[in-house]
């Protein structure tokens, strides 16, 4: 039974980066903040099209899994990305998970069956279908998020019946539901009016992301007279200041404005400073920030064994096994920068000192060669260069 009363919610708190909250955090939010949560990006397929879509180009409308940064090619390699971080929950979206139902469902069980009943799942979607939701309740999913189109925020009581039917019949299915939408500067008056249906209706919770620019929307937006920030950033002008006024208020449901700011400061870095601490080698060395500094030694040349140059290195430097690991894949060998800085002079390869992503990918952040081949080597063209430049 939904609730018809409006009850008081808990005062403001004030969040970081331009971010805040009108009562409590969704429990999938409270694990984002401390970088707790995996995200499963199921596919990039979806049929709605929203035209302020973010997807990245590389997986807008792909059918491609990743678990955060890491591709993923078997079920295993989901549990590999969940356990390198520690996550104690996960993140499901796309695209639109429901347009990839079966696929959905799998990894909703698998999640469930090999991370333990407390594993909290929590999914966003565009599809108020209750036999899916009903069903991924079922397998174990603890809360779904439900974008409703910005067409239907002033007339949520005589047009969303659909929306209005998950939220009624998801408590009897154990399942917590909420609402995530980007927050439009231009829709503050429909917004309010949404607020105030979702109170009446008992909803738990209102996500409002800062509406933002990326790669594939920023067309969209600027033919629609958005404009970015004067301070910079993703973000859309007017987004956060319509935020201000919106939690100025008591709506009588939880609402939780995320900005673009807090999403990659403080939840990826918590992310990123857990997947380190967990993937990290003895000898790398941590950054404030959840990057990896570690120093390496790439030889030129592709077909080139390794074998013996490990045997070089190991000699020139000193080093025991557990001083270094002989990277295959990247064709290199990672050391402590420290070490490397003080022996690197002596070394026929190409050393550097590279700073990195702890992550699936390895983006590279920055690197300073430390001998004379590593700077020859980065003048080289690219095609005859180092593994790694």
């Amino acid at each position: 039974m939904h609730s018809t009363t409006t009850p008081r919610i808990s005062p403001f708190t004030v969040l970081p980066m331009a971010s805040g909250a009108r009562g409590p955090l969704a429990s999938g939010c409270e694990q984002c903040e401390v970088g707790q949560k995996m995200v499963l990006f199921v596919s990039g397929l979806c049929p709605f099209r929203c035209f302020y879509c973010p997807v990245s180009e590389r997986r807008n409308q792909k059918d491609g899994v990743f678990a955060n940064e890491r591709p993923v090619a078997c079920d295993e390699d989901v549990l590999a990305e969940a356990r390198a971080m520690g996550a104690s929950g996960t993140g499901i979206t796309g695209g639109d998970p429901l347009f990839s139902f079966p696929r959905t469902l799998h990894y909703v069980k698998l999640l469930k069956r090999e991370l333990g009943p407390d594993h909290h799942i929590h999914l966003y979607t565009r599809e108020p279908n209750p036999k899916k939701l009903q069903a991924l309740a079922e397998a174990g999913l603890d809360e779904v998020r439900l974008h409703i189109p910005h067409y239907l925020w002033g007339a949520m009581e005589s047009r969303g019946q659909a929306f209005r039917q998950v939220f009624n019949l998801a408590p009897a299915w154990g399942l917590r539901r909420g609402v995530e939408i980007p927050l439009i500067p231009d829709k503050e008056a429909d917004l309010g009016r949404l607020l105030r249906s979702l109170a009446k209706i008992g909803v738990d919770f209102v996500n409002l992301n800062e509406f933002e620019f990326s790669e594939t929307n920023e067309r969209n937006l600027i033919s629609r007279g958005y404009h970015g920030n004067p301070g910079g950033g993703w973000g859309v002008q007017g987004s956060r200041i319509v935020a201000r006024r919106i939690l100025k208020q008591d709506w009588g449901v939880p609402v939780h404005f995320c900005s673009s700011g807090f999403k990659d400061s403080v939840q990826l870095r918590q992310r990123l400073l857990r997947r380190g601490a967990k993937t990290a080698r003895p000898f790398d060395v941590l950054t404030a920030d959840g990057t990896v500094v570690k120093g390496i030694i790439e030889p030129l040349g592709q077909g080139r064994s390794l074998v013996p140059i490990v045997r070089d290195v190991r000699t020139v430097l000193r080093l025991a096994p557990e001083m270094y690991y002989v990277n295959a894949e990247r064709r290199r060998i990672e050391v402590s920068p420290y070490l490397l800085r003080r022996g690197a002079k002596g070394l026929r390869w190409p050393a550097f000192e590279v700073e990195e992503y702890p992550t699936a990918d390895s983006i590279e952040v920055e690197r300073a060669p430390l001998n004379r081949a590593a700077r020859v080597a980065l003048a080289l063209p690219s095609r005859i260069g180092t593994g790694g430049v």
